[in-house]
């Protein structure tokens, strides 16, 4: 559905009832108003621009003033919120626990670099574990 709104060069009543007359005639059209006032043609309707105004131009001067959808989109009033600062607390990890093994005590001798941490399966329950 599309809202299309041309400018028509009308002079008389009779010039009117022609446009509407050649635009009732397209298919797809839904509805038809005419504005005398400020001399616009407003078809709302699934319809090509283009077509309307081939038809209008066999009866008198035509210009597309707009296209666009049906109905506008509904304005939603914001209610002004009130932001209340929010307070980042830093996450504190708990150190790795130690376990010494005396297996592992005695590599240590040969490489002081090398330490093992051990976590048991309670702690962390994604922890791998070999049985």
């Amino acid at each position: 559905m599309q809202k299309i709104i041309v400018s028509l060069d009308l002079h008389d009543d009779r010039c009117k009832q022609k446009a509407m007359r050649s635009v009732t005639g397209i298919s797809g059209v839904d509805s038809i108003s005419v504005d005398m006032k400020d001399k616009k043609l407003t078809v709302i309707g699934d319809v090509d621009a283009t077509l309307i105004v081939k038809k209008l131009r066999r009866h008198c001067h035509t210009t597309i003033v707009s296209v666009g959808p049906a109905k506008e989109p509904e304005k939603k009033k914001e209610e002004p919120k009130k932001e209340e600062p929010k307070k980042v607390e830093p996450k504190k990890e708990e150190p790795k626990k130690i376990v010494y093994d005396p297996v592992v005590d005695a590599y240590k001798a040969y490489d002081p670099q090398m330490i093992t941490y051990y976590q048991s399966v309670e702690e962390n329950p994604n922890a791998c574990v070999i049985c």
